[in-house]
């Protein structure tokens, strides 16, 4: 009789304690229920935070030589500080420095990269595979060592952020479309007219010699340039540009 108490009170706490053990596991388990979504929530907003801070800094002139574009030290200071060209040639006088449109754009209007070089997705996986492979397509190396990578000419410009040529790129309605006395700029035509003035002397607007391309005379990385230099002596050199002879001096590169 007393084995069978003692027996019968055994299993009684053997039951207890099983019992016991699985509410504890039943606890746990819904503990750990309660506290996935908990992590999964955390977890989605370090990433929303990290993407949008990433994308903050896509659209900074400073990430494009610090991760993706290895070689763009050489036109980033052109951009940054004005304090050299792409070639390497320092520069130190402020006009000079204003001759070059990517300062110009930044001192003037606080134009970032991205609001001329506007990449689609196709430009973006280009740009990926040549960052992953190592082969950026580049014009050689500059005096101060600087790798100078091929520069997009306006018409590739112009294709991405949707114009159809450069002379829209230019003229459209956020950037030169308007003079300092209020005349709307819309063609090619509306800009001769307003440097009319200059045809005392020669107005490089009013081409004599077929198309020539904006990109001829207005530099983005380095002095600008007037381009009916070449042969006309007579051509008037604004302040801090050079004639095509002393651009030629300047634009010297080490082929790698």
């Amino acid at each position: 009789m007393a084995d069978e108490i003692k027996n019968e009170a055994t299993e009684a706490v053997e039951e207890t304690t099983e019992a016991t053990a699985t509410d504890a596991k039943a606890k746990k388990a819904k503990g750990g229920k309660k506290k996935l979504p908990i992590i999964l929530g955390v977890v989605v907003v370090v990433i929303v935070a990290a993407g949008a801070g990433f994308w903050v800094w896509h659209e900074q002139p400073s990430f494009c030589n610090a991760i993706c574009h290895t070689p763009m030290d050489a036109s980033y200071e052109t951009y940054a500080t004005g304090n050299q060209d792409k070639w390497g040639n320092d520069i130190t006088d402020e006009n000079a420095k204003m001759a070059m449109m990517a300062y110009n754009h930044k001192v003037t209007d606080g134009t970032t990269c991205l609001e001329c070089h506007v990449p689609n997705i196709g430009q973006q996986i280009n740009e990926g595979i040549h960052w992953v492979t190592g082969s950026y397509e580049v014009e050689g190396v500059n005096k101060k060592g600087q790798t100078i990578p091929t520069e997009r000419d306006l018409a590739t410009l112009a294709e991405g952020v949707g114009y159809e040529d450069e002379e829209q790129f230019c003229l459209n309605d956020s950037c030169h479309h308007v003079t300092d006395d209020g005349t709307e700029l819309k063609n090619r035509d509306d800009l001769i007219a307003a440097t009319a003035d200059l045809a005392e002397v020669r107005n490089p607007h009013k081409t004599q010699h077929g198309d020539v391309a904006c990109s001829q005379c207005h530099k983005a990385h380095a002095q600008s340039v007037n381009y009916c230099t070449q042969c006309h002596s007579d051509a008037p050199v604004p302040e801090g540009w050079l004639t095509m002879s002393e651009a030629k001096q300047l634009h010297t590169v080490d082929a790698e």
